[in-house]
């Protein structure tokens, strides 16, 4: 894909490569398992994202309410001049402007991200699991639908189930961080959750809290494991190379879900990630859950894939 580029648009690229590399290993690997132009989509879409998040982030670190609400303002406003014409200026906005034109992502998963990114800058607390799942919707979800897109995805059943891995890997992000997020005033548990679990809102950190913490987790991660097998049913409507690379991202996921069941009380003692050989691990299992799909598969439109794409997974790098 990159030959054929614009230099401004080969420029993006090569930045948002850098952007994801840096970013995320675990989404950098399963991505190396797409086909080229959709792994080159994905990495646009990445680097827009990561550099929204990081924009925000970096107001939040400064406590500055102002300046956050400026900036996401602007990135309203440089989203929404993505998905028009005008020329853009800055690498991820040039990114991002390629993509949805090439891919026809319409624009208000993009607003609906931008949305949820407001939520937490307002320091939005959620009463029922409901409005919580509306915020994983809008920061993960979307993401999910704007990257069906690039798959060429546009079945309504299709787009549902790829909004709701978004949110189950959402989820799982949020039960790791727990008490990371806690630290800086970011609550998402639902507010009737710490109630029935008798956990004081701003005490959630606590260390006498950490047993009936471990409990909401695994009651948040069961309901993440309901959002996977909804994406996992989604998998389906994918060509088989692209069910490869979501599988192994899902599977990475769900592999810190277990993580942080098996943990317990000791769960946010430190970071939890999925690394080295078990990452390997992890992502090969994701591929071979698809392993099974393949006779049916071979009677799709896309069947003269799978086995070519088997064969080519050895030589990933």
């Amino acid at each position: 894909m990159l030959d054929a580029l614009t230099p401004e648009v080969r420029a993006a690229l090569i930045e948002c490569r850098d952007i994801i590399t840096k970013g995320s290993k675990s989404f950098s690997l399963a991505a190396k398992l797409f086909d080229p132009q959709i792994r080159d989509a994905a990495v646009f879409l990445y680097g827009w994202c990561r550099y929204c998040d990081d924009q925000v982030d970096d107001a939040s670190k400064a406590g500055d309410r102002d300046e956050l609400e400026a900036r996401l303002t602007a990135l309203k406003e440089k989203t929404i001049s993505a998905f028009s014409f005008e020329p853009q200026q800055e690498p991820v906005f040039i990114a991002l402007q390629y993509i949805v034109h090439r891919y026809g992502i319409p624009s208000h998963y993009a607003l609906e991200l931008i949305e949820g990114m407001a939520m937490d800058v307002r320091g939005k607390r959620y009463q029922t699991l409901k409005e919580f799942t509306l915020y994983c919707y809008r920061v993960a979800g979307t993401v999910g639908l704007m990257m069906s897109h690039v798959m060429g995805l546009r079945d309504e059943c299709a787009l549902k189930h790829a909004a709701d891995l978004g949110i189950a890997m959402q989820l799982t992000n949020i039960a790791r961080d727990i008490t990371e997020d806690a630290a800086v005033g970011r609550i998402y548990l639902p507010l009737t959750w710490l109630d029935e679990a008798k956990i004081n809102h701003d005490q959630i950190s606590a260390l006498e809290n950490r047993d009936k913490l471990a409990m909401l987790t695994l009651r948040l991660l069961n309901e993440a494991d309901r959002y996977y097998r909804s994406g996992d049913a989604g998998l389906w409507h994918l060509s088989f190379r692209s069910a490869c690379a979501v599988s192994a991202a899902r599977h990475v996921y769900s592999e810190i879900g277990s993580l942080l069941v098996k943990r317990g009380a000791r769960a946010w003692d430190q970071r939890t990630y999925v690394t080295g050989a078990r990452k390997i691990w992890v992502v090969l299992r994701g591929v071979l859950h698809l392993i099974r799909s393949l006779p049916a598969r071979l009677f799709q439109p896309w069947s003269p894939g799978p086995l070519r794409t088997i064969w080519r997974y050895s030589n990933v790098q």
